[in-house]
């Protein structure tokens, strides 16, 4: 039973560290490329064997928001005319501040959406401009108000920390004003300097400063502890929650469960198989007028690197992998077939273990990035 995610690859602008499959002046499009969605769901649904049973819906991208209610609401009605949903299922849906009204926010809580992700990024209205977005700090707190008068019950702030010249001072002043929003959850990611981006040429050319890990690093313990004082339960390496309020599709990823993507660069892993989309959006609304599905590529994961991939997404969650549901999904002891690495990890302080799982310590969780590769099969 898998989860759907629609892509949407257009952007008011494109952001200085982005380095998403994402377009900005793309307006003549949004009807051709909400029709295609709409297309690509049908083709899909016609390879599932009934019941085509769903565990949550998300819009994603880019900025699903800047398409309007109407093209919004056709691609809604396909998931609903092809796809039933469990019970209580999550509906999610990104927006931008300065991408939304009150009128449109009503529409989407009226399609069904219960989940808001606010894209806020910063309250500082000087690094929203020299990043390129297209809001301001007066429109977050706007677009926050009317989702709250929409009837959404249920918001997530995403914000972003290590940024250049940014002090643990500053950052911590940011947690204060998030939580000032009393929103349901809170999805904080460390800044990342891509190849390609205009922010790796500004740091390349000494126009901006390159960000310091260890005062990331700090802003990050600084988050744990001040959100955990507030309340919030730190239930994923990047999120927090307020008790009851965590992202159920987003653990669709880490406990590396079934997924359909559909849209321009969509990804979806579905029985053992791992393919994306085209990510050129006129190629993708090509591929799709001549019938076919767009997808770009193809990949069979073997049993090791599901395995593998079980445990080392699994424990970005807080909670870790439970060895019961380890064994019942691959019928094998993950303390057998991972016992070097968990003894390793267990030794330097990085991981514990007991009777039902294995999870990582807060230092493990810093620093999982350096350490979940041990899990990784040796493959040809």
């Amino acid at each position: 039973m898998p989860s759907l995610f629609v892509y949407v690859p257009y952007c008011p602008s494109i952001c200085a560290y982005c380095d998403f499959n994402v377009y900005a002046r793309r307006e003549d499009e949004f009807d051709a490329y909400a029709d295609a969605v709409v297309r690509e769901i049908e083709i899909t649904a016609t390879t599932i064997q009934s019941p085509r049973l769903a565990k949550s819906l998300a819009l994603g991208g880019g900025t699903p928001s800047v398409l309007s209610e109407a093209q919004l609401g056709r691609i809604v009605a396909a998931v609903r005319a092809h796809f039933e949903f469990v019970p209580d299922a999550e509906w999610s849906i990104e927006v931008n501040p300065g991408t939304v009204d009150l009128t449109k926010l009503r529409a989407l809580r009226e399609m069904g959406f219960g989940r808001l992700s606010l894209g806020v990024q910063t309250f500082d209205d000087r690094r929203l401009e020299s990043f390129n977005r297209k809001h301001t700090v007066a429109q977050s707190y706007e677009g926050f108000e009317w989702a709250r008068e929409a009837g959404f019950e249920n918001i997530n702030l995403d914000l972003i920390y290590g940024l250049p010249d940014q002090t643990a001072a500053d950052w911590e002043k940011t947690l204060e004003r998030a939580l000032a929003f009393w929103s349901e959850h809170l999805s904080l990611y460390g800044l990342q300097v891509e190849e390609r981006t205009v922010l790796k040429k500004q740091i390349e050319r000494g126009k901006v400063t390159k960000p310091d890990p260890e005062i990331a690093a700090e802003m990050y313990e600084t988050a744990v502890r001040v959100l955990g004082r507030a309340g919030f339960t730190h239930y994923e390496i990047s999120n927090f929650a307020r008790p009851g309020f965590e992202s159920a599709h987003n653990k669709t990823y880490w406990l590396n469960e079934s997924y359909l993507g559909f849209g321009a660069g969509a990804h979806s892993f579905w029985r053992g198989e791992r393919y994306e989309n085209v990510k050129l959006p006129r190629v993708y609304l090509r591929r799709i007028h001549e019938g076919t599905l767009p997808i770009a590529s193809r990949e069979t994961i073997s049993r090791p690197m599901q395995m593998a991939e079980t445990v080392f997404l699994g424990l970005r969650l807080s909670e870790g992998v439970s060895w019961a549901r380890f064994s019942d999904r691959f019928g094998e002891d993950a303390r057998v077939v991972y016992r070097e690495p968990l003894e390793f990890l267990a030794a330097s302080g990085m991981l514990v273990t007991d009777d039902e799982r294995m999870r990582l310590t807060e230092e493990g969780m810093l620093l999982s990035n350096q350490l979940l590769w041990r899990f990784l099969p040796d493959e040809d």
